[in-house]
This record gives C-alpha cells, sequence and structure tokens, in this order.
C-alpha cells in the first residue's frame, strides 16, 4: 500500500512519501521537489511541471496555471468574470454550467473541465512517486485549503479519481502543518493536563489561512480557523506588475497588458525581484531584453518602496488574526507559539506584522515550502494499515455553519435547523427524527452567506423516498443521519423508517419513543467503527433531534407521558431502511466522470507514444553528431585504405542531419528507426573493428579474464604435481590430458594472433575478442574440474588402540583416565613435576 501526501499548490506543488527512515520529499525528473502547477497543451501531446513552465512565455494561450481557484465554480460566478480579464488563457462555460479552460490540444479546440486539468497534475505527481517507491500508487492524501466548500472539495475528489487515485483523506493545509508540528513533540502535555495552544499561519501565493490547534500528548484538535482567500503572494507580484507597466508606459511608450507575452515576462520578472527584496534591501535592478518592439526595458525599486507601495495589501494581514483570536476566545497570553509557513511568509513586512500583533517572536521550525506535503504523507500513514505510527489522533474543525431546512406541515412553510455550527468537530454524524407520511426532502446551506467565499450558500437537496405512514395511518418515525466526512464534505449518509407492530401477547408499558430498538443500536455502532477505521482517532457520537412537523406527534408525546401503570398492548419495532436520492451543487455526474477517466487514460498513452516517437528522434540526431566527430578522430585508421566507406558514410550523416531539420522534423517513430538503422549499417563495421583491436591485447594475454588466470594457476599446479601433496592424488593420465588441452589452446591463440598482425586494420580481424573468449570458458570448462578434483576420505578403523595409547584420535585429546583429573598428576598420585619436560611448548 502506497502512503504518499499531494500538496497540490497555486503555483507549485510537492510530493511526500513514507519510507522506513521517515517522511521525505521526492524530487522529479529534474532534481527538483517542487513541481510548477503548470499544463501546456501541444500540437501532439501535453507537457506538465517543469517542461511546461518552459513554454509558459512561447505557448502562452495553451500553458494554463493558477487553476486552483476554479474548482466547484460556476462560469458565471462573479469571481471568475471578474479574473477572465487578467488571465492569457482562455476560460469557456462546460454544458454542466462549470468554468472550463479552452485550449488547442491536437491541433484541436478542446474545453478541458477543472477536475480533468487538475487530475492531469495529479497525474504527473503520482509518477514522480511512482519513480521514488519503485511501486504503483493510488491511496494517497491530498492538501485543500482550509477556506473550500463542499462544491470545492467534491470537485479535487472528482479530480484524484480521475488520476486513478484512492483519496483516502482532503486534508486541510492548516491541519497538515500542524500534524508534521505536533507529532514529534515529545513534551507536549499529558490528556488530563491544559492543552498547548499553537497557532499556524500559512501564507501562500493565492491564499492566507490561520488556525489555533489545541495539542496533548496523542492528541490534536483545531479550535478555529479564518482566513483570506484572496490575500497571498500573487498581490504583491500584482503591485509590482502594475508599477513597471505604468513606468514603462511613461519612460518607453509601451503598453504592457496588451501583449500577453511581454505580460508573462513581466510576471517572471517581478516575481524574482520579489523574492530579492525580501533578501536585501538596496536598490534592485529589473532588467528584460527584447521586452516589446524590440525594446530592452529596464526598472529599479528597493524594499521600502515596494512596502509603501503595498501598504493597503499589508494591512489586510491582521484581520484574519482578530478574527481567530475572537473564534477561539483566546487572550494573546495564551498562545504558546506561533508558526508560520508558506512561500509568501518571507516577505519581512508580513513577519514584522504578524509578531507585532501576537506580541512574540515568530517560529520557523517547520520547512516554509514542504510542510504541508509531509504532513499529507504522516496522515496517509497513519489512516495505512502498512505503516506503524505512533498514536496521534486529528479532530479539524467544521468552516462554515451548516443548516438545513425542509417544507413543514405543522408550521406551515419552511423550518429551518443549524446541524452543524461554526468549528464544530470533525468528522461528525449526527441523527435526526422526523414525522411524514410521504417522501420528503431536506436542504442542506450554509447559513452564513456573508462570512462565504463564494456566490452559492447551496450544498445540495437531498430526498428520503418510500416513507410510508403506519399502519394506523398516523406519521411514521424517520430517522435520518447527517454526516461531514473525513473529507469535509456533508452528507446525508443514512435513513430508516421506524415501523410500530402491536401484538396480543401480554401487555408492556408502551415506550416506542425513547427506547432506541437493537437494529438502531447497530447502525450508530457501524458509523463509528468505519470512523474509527478512517483514522481520526476521535471517538464519535450521535445526537439526536426530534422536530414536530406533523400533528400527531403532539399525539404521541401525550401518550409516551402517560404513567407506567397504564397497560398497553405489547409492542415492536422494525426498522427500515429508506433510499436517499443525493444532489449535491455542481456534483459531476458518473457518466461524465467515467467519460474524463477514459480521456485522461487515452492522453496519458498518447504522451507515452509522443516520448517514445522523440526518444528515436534523438537518438538519430545522436548517432549523427557522435559518429561524424569521430570518423575525423579514432574511427579515421579503421577505415578502408581509400577511405570509401568514411566518405560514404560523412554523407549519409549530412543528409541524415539536413532531413531531421526539414522534412524528418515531424516523422512517426518507425521512420526514425530505419534511418538510424540505415546509419548504423555503414558505421557498425568500423565501430567493430576499433572496437576488436582495443580488446584483443587485452583478452589474448589474459588480463582481466577470470578464466585465463584460473587456467594458468591450474597448469602450472599440474606441472608440480609430483611434488605437491596436494596433487597426489591425480594420475598421470589426467595430468597428461590437461596438458595437452592446455597447450592446444595456447597454439590456437598464438596462430590467431600471428594471422592477426599481419592483416591491416581496415579489414575484418582474423579473430574476434568473442572466439578468444569463448575458447577460455570452453578450456576452463574441461580442465577445472580435473584439477580441482578432491581427495578421497580416508576412514580411520573403528577399534583403533594404538591411537588410544599413544595420542589423540583425529586431531582431538583424549581424556583423562578415571580416577584423575587433567593436569594435577599421575596414575599414581604423585604431585605433577614442576620440571618443564621436554615435548612442552614453553611461550
Amino acid at each position: 500500500m502506497s502512503v504518499v501526501g499531494f500538496d497540490v499548490g497555486f503555483l507549485n506543488c510537492y510530493v511526500a512519501v513514507a519510507r522506513a527512515g521517515g517522511i521525505e520529499t521526492v524530487a522529479n525528473e529534474y532534481s527538483d521537489r517542487c513541481t510548477p502547477a503548470c499544463v501546456s497543451f501541444g500540437p501532439r501531446n501535453r507537457s506538465i511541471g517543469a517542461a511546461a513552465k518552459s513554454q509558459v512565455v512561447t505557448n502562452c494561450k495553451n500553458t494554463v496555471q493558477g487553476f486552483k481557484r476554479f474548482h466547484g465554480r460556476a462560469f458565471s460566478d462573479p469571481y471568475i468574470q471578474r479574473l477572465k480579464s487578467s488571465l492569457v488563457y482562455d476560460l469557456a462555460q462546460m454544458p454542466s454550467g462549470t468554468t472550463g479552460i479552452k485550449v488547442m490540444y491536437m491541433e484541436e479546440e478542446k474545453v478541458f473541465s477543472i477536475e480533468q486539468v487538475t487530475a492531469m497534475l495529479l497525474t504527473k505527481m503520482k509518477e514522480t512517486a511512482e519513480h521514488a517507491l519503485k511501486k504503483p500508487v493510488a491511496d494517497c492524501v491530498v492538501s485543500v485549503p482550509c477556506y473550500y466548500t463542499d462544491a470545492e472539495r467534491r470537485s479535487v475528489v472528482d479530480a484524484a479519481q480521475i488520476a486513478g487515485l484512492n483519496c483516502l483523506r482532503l486534508m486541510n493545509e492548516t491541519t497538515a502543518v500542524a500534524l508534521a508540528y505536533g507529532i514529534y513533540k515529545q513534551d507536549l502535555p499529558a490528556p488530563e493536563e491544559k492543552p498547548r495552544i499553537v497557532v499556524f499561519v500559512d501564507i501562500g501565493h493565492s491564499g492566507y489561512q490561520t488556525s489555533v490547534c489545541a495539542f496533548n500528548k496523542g492528541k490534536l484538535k483545531v479550535l478555529a480557523t479564518a482566513c483570506d482567500p484572496e490575500l497571498g503572494g500573487k498581490d504583491f507580484d500584482e503591485m509590482l506588475v502594475r508599477h513597471f507597466c505604468e513606468e514603462f508606459g511613461k519612460k518607453y511608450k509601451l503598453d504592457v497588458k496588451t501583449k500577453p507575452r511581454a505580460l508573462v515576462r513581466l510576471y517572471q520578472e517581478c516575481e524574482k525581484l520579489k523574492k530579492l527584496m525580501s533578501a536585501n534591501s538596496s536598490d534592485l535592478p529589473l532588467n528584460i531584453e527584447c521586452f516589446m518592439n524590440d525594446i530592452d526595458v529596464s526598472g529599479k525599486l528597493n524594499r521600502y518602496s515596494f512596502e509603501e507601495m503595498c501598504a493597503d495589501v499589508l494591512g489586510r494581514v491582521e484581520a484574519p488574526l482578530h478574527n481567530l483570536m475572537e473564534q477561539a476566545k483566546l487572550k494573546k497570553e495564551d498562545i504558546y507559539a506561533v508558526e508560520i509557513v508558506g512561500g509568501a511568509s518571507r516577505i519581512p513586512s508580513v513577519k514584522e506584522r504578524i509578531g507585532r500583533f501576537f506580541g512574540k517572536e515568530l517560529s520557523t521550525t517547520l520547512n516554509a515550502d514542504e510542510a504541508v506535503a509531509r504532513g499529507c504523507a504522516l496522515q496517509c500513514a497513519i489512516l495505512s494499515p502498512a505503516f506503524k505510527v505512533r498514536e496521534f489522533s486529528i479532530t479539524d474543525a467544521v468552516a462554515y455553519p451548516i443548516s438545513l431546512k425542509w417544507n413543514s406541515a405543522a408550521e406551515e412553510g419552511l423550518s429551518d435547523c443549524e446541524v452543524f455550527p461554526k468549528n464544530h468537530a470533525a468528522p461528525f454524524s449526527k441523527v435526526l427524527t422526523f414525522y411524514r407520511r410521504e417522501p420528503f426532502s431536506l436542504e442542506a446551506y450554509y447559513n452564513t452567506p456573508r462570512e462565504l467565499p463564494y456566490p452559492d450558500p447551496t450544498i445540495g437537496q437531498f430526498v428520503i423516498q418510500k416513507v410510508v405512514p403506519q399502519a394506523s395511518g398516523e406519521s411514521s418515525k424517520v430517522k435520518v443521519k447527517v454526516r461531514v466526512n473525513i473529507h469535509g464534505i456533508f452528507s446525508v449518509s443514512s435513513a430508516s423508517l421506524v415501523e410500530v407492530q402491536k401484538t396480543e401477547e401480554g401487555e408492556e408499558p408502551m415506550d416506542t419513543e425513547q427506547q432506541a430498538t437493537p437494529e438502531e443500536e447497530g447502525n450508530m455502532q457501524t458509523d463509528q467503527d468505519e470512523t474509527k477505521a478512517q483514522g481520526d482517532g476521535q471517538k464519535e457520537t450521535e445526537e439526536e433531534e426530534e422536530k414536530t412537523t406533523s400533528p400527531e406527534e403532539s399525539k404521541t408525546e401525550k401518550k409516551s407521558d402517560q404513567p407506567p401503570q397504564v397497560k398497553k398492548p405489547k409492542v415492536k419495532t422494525k426498522v427500515l431502511e429508506l433510499p436517499i436520492e443525493n444532489s449535491p451543487q455542481w456534483e459531476l455526474a458518473i457518466d461524465m466522470l467515467n467519460l474524463f477517466v477514459e480521456n485522461e487514460g487515452n492522453m496519458i498513452m498518447q504522451d507515452k507514444l509522443e516520448k517514445e516517437r522523440n526518444d528515436a528522434k534523438n537518438y538519430v540526431e545522436e548517432y549523427v553528431y557522435d559518429m561524424r566527430d569521430k570518423l575525423h578522430g579514432r574511427l579515421e585508421k579503421f577505415s578502408n585504405e581509400l577511405m570509401e566507406d568514411r566518405d560514404i558514410l560523412s554523407l549519409q550523416l549530412e543528409d541524415t542531419e539536413n532531413w531531421l531539420y526539414e522534412d524528418g522534423e515531424d516523422q512517426p517513430k518507425q521512420q526514425y528507426i530505419d534511418k538510424l538503422a540505415e546509419l548504423k549499417k555503414l558505421g557498425q563495421p568500423i565501430q567493430e573493428r576499433y572496437m576488436e583491436s582495443e580488446e584483443r591485447p587485452r583478452k589474448s594475454n589474459g588480463l582481466n579474464t577470470f578464466q585465463m588466470h584460473c587456467i594458468l594457476d591450474c597448469f602450472f599446479a599440474c606441472r608440480s604435481i609430483p611434488q605437491e601433496e596436494q596433487y597426489d592424488h591425480l594420475d598421470q593420465e589426467e595430468i597428461n590430458k590437461v596438458d595437452k588441452m592446455v597447450n592446444e589452446a595456447m597454439i590456437w591463440l598464438n596462430s590467431k594472433m600471428n594471422q592477426q598482425s599481419k592483416l591491416s586494420l581496415t579489414v575484418e580481424p582474423a579473430v574476434r575478442v568473442r572466439e578468444i573468449q569463448d575458447k577460455t570458458k570452453e578450456l576452463y570448462s574441461s580442465c577445472n574440474p580435473i584439477v580441482t578434483k578432491p581427495k578421497p576420505k580416508v576412514e580411520l578403523p573403528k577399534d583403533n588402540k594404538a591411537g588410544e595409547q599413544n595420542g589423540p584420535v583425529n586431531g582431538q585429546e583424549k581424556a583423562p583416565a578415571e580416577g584423575t583429573e587433567k593436569g594435577t598428576g599421575d596414575s599414581t598420585g604423585n604431585p605433577p613435576s614442576t620440571e618443564p619436560r621436554p615435548d612442552m611448548d614453553l611461550d
């Protein structure tokens, strides 16, 4: 099972994996741990990551980035319409009404959904993880901003599914940072002690998120979150771009915004300048060659002027911090530490304002760029049965309050109820009780639209079907379980109808309203077990809220208030599961999702075929340049005497080079394979003669050849057999056989080498290296079994009295006789002599 965490950022992405040694952020094919969140579309294939980033200027209309903010949004969304004018690429409306991206792909105009484009990026990250782990990757945890709504979260889950990933959890970015911070701490308070309060501030390129968390040993609880979804590093870039657009307009009379390519280049240079100003307070230059109309532009700026320019943006830094402290009802003295991460956290003025608000020095113990990915990988390891991780429970918080509304016959209109208030624990389930005679619908929505960074507060419609009245005609009791799951997505997970059945056997008090049936208890327990299996470490509780929606409810309540002594017929209840029709806002239809999965597979295959085609083309080009240099170098003397083959090959190489940059620029893979085979047909004989000339002397002398050394050693050993005891078991016939085979091999070798010495380097060799190697192996396999034949074992007689009397048997010392101790004296009882015996070894 794979254990992988994906941090899908606005500008960059990171991949972290769990290995035996811990959590590691892995590098891509460019040996860079940071992969640009960029996808470029071409006439034959897609480029993703660093390869796409290099095409931002050259293929700007078909290279997309910054699409993270389009998840789950309609094309008519005012936010989308406001952004359209600032984008280099085009947006379009999908058939479902959501936002799509219009590009030229495979020489056709295509519109890809946001889920598809994000899936392409996840596919690239998946390949990076698979290359690092050397095994397939499916299970993962993906990060999302904590301010994402239900529709945006569903969109990311769909994107993961299109990429062939099983997303175990969508994890809030600040929660992932908190996990990466707390799981390694050894000095956290005990569970019964007062928790340690830590604030986490994440300022990325496109979003500003804060959270306050309570830590105990083995436990993390998010108390509150606050954010500004439209504040980030991009706002500082925008200020710089606006400044230099005005400056270049006055200084060079250039309207930068009319040229998309020039605007993209200016954004890149402004981002670099921003990073330089974070580390340097002096005047820094900005120079761009051939910017527009072949004009070189230049400018300069320092940090002080930059901060004055961005005063309005910097003024928005403290508002989410005030909001956070108010929600958590904490004082600044209660905060143990403030941990800051994210790319924009390196801006000195931003750090200064956050530190001044809390009145303490900021903590930077975590990697500002990789902390989110590492936290996601840790969460994946906790959820994975393949890894044993320290017990650590994670309780997240609901970002926005969620309410339900429904038609109420009793109140003659709409009724509503806040099911999950703001900062309620998540994941969590609640059971609501309704009284109905017929199917009914529930509408879930966010009840604070002003706080919502999303135009439509609707979450979705949920229809409870097959509701029928009781046999007596009264309203049926319907229990509905609502849930915020591990992804932070709201759903109506189940609904059940409690059917009352009366029997004539015996009498007992009627108490059907308050007493849950075994079936109900079983369902609740199952849900709790699922929560534990998901690894959130939180014991999920069930809450029941009964809503009076019909007159029959009051009658039932009166009946339940009757004194126990009143006897009624025995009552049994039966629980029936009810089907639910879910209609979440902007949910991707199943058939559309399957189509996107199929399309992604086709595009992956097309990318693979194009890579193979390009590789075949590169092999031809590499062979042309390499062979042309060698023909006039080390291979020159191995051409024939008239140099005909060299001249023919040189001409062929030149023709191939011209073909590559003209008609051969865009040919099928097989065409390049055939072209390479034609060139090798001419060049291979020359290269082989060179290789034979280099290798033959070493092989013929037996240098660096294990077989030849062994044969020579065995040969000389056989010559000295009469004097060597270890070979005295070999008879003369065997010795002569080895002698004969070695002599024949040496005669063959000397003959071949004499023939070769008389030949020119431009003709085929008399003996090849492979022949010498085969002869050596043949000789070794024939001689080695003879000279290494083991000596026969000599068995000693069982009754060896002489050995018992005269000394050790088989090299072992004889045990002392009974009645005596070894080294204490002889059999006569005399004490041992102190004089050394002649046979003793005095050391």
